[in-house]
């Protein structure tokens, strides 16, 4: 039972990255009020708290309950798939930041959101779209060296 536990708290945790990460993909724009932005941190907060909790869950799950450790280690489909995840995350970091930085002050004054930072947040959902894949060839036992 706790295994299922476990592994439900993952998917509820990458359920919260894909979905806030799509709103940001949507949301952000070109130019945007400080209002827009300050709404666009919070969906990057929850994007940040599911990813700690699909983290941390992750590792429980290759580390202390379920399959053995050398189930997961001793495939590169999910050792890429977790450098994927690695990646899509420190990508985030500057677009975070930006949007933490820039939210406060004039709620209707615009702001203008640097095109690399737009690419940042599109580039993080196309490495997204491509983990669910390795999971999937992964959990049938491709992969394993």
């Amino acid at each position: 039972m706790e295994y299922v536990l476990i592994k439900y708290v993952h998917f509820l945790g990458i359920f919260a990255v894909v979905g806030s990460l799509f709103a940001e993909a949507i949301l952000v724009k070109p130019r945007m009020t400080r209002a827009e932005l300050f709404f666009l941190s919070k969906i990057d907060g929850v994007y940040g708290i599911g990813a700690l909790v699909a983290v941390g869950a992750g590792l429980l799950l290759w580390f202390g309950v379920g399959k053995p450790a050398e189930f997961y280690t001793q495939n590169w489909i999910f050792l890429t798939k977790v450098g994927l995840f690695t990646t899509v995350g420190l990508l985030s970091i500057w677009p975070t930041v930006f949007f933490l930085k820039v939210r406060k002050g004039n709620p209707d004054e615009e702001v203008t959101i640097p095109g690399p930072i737009r690419l940042m947040v599109r580039v993080e959902v196309a490495l997204l779209v491509v983990i669910p894949a390795m999971a999937v060839l992964m959990a049938n036992g491709i992969g394993v060296y």
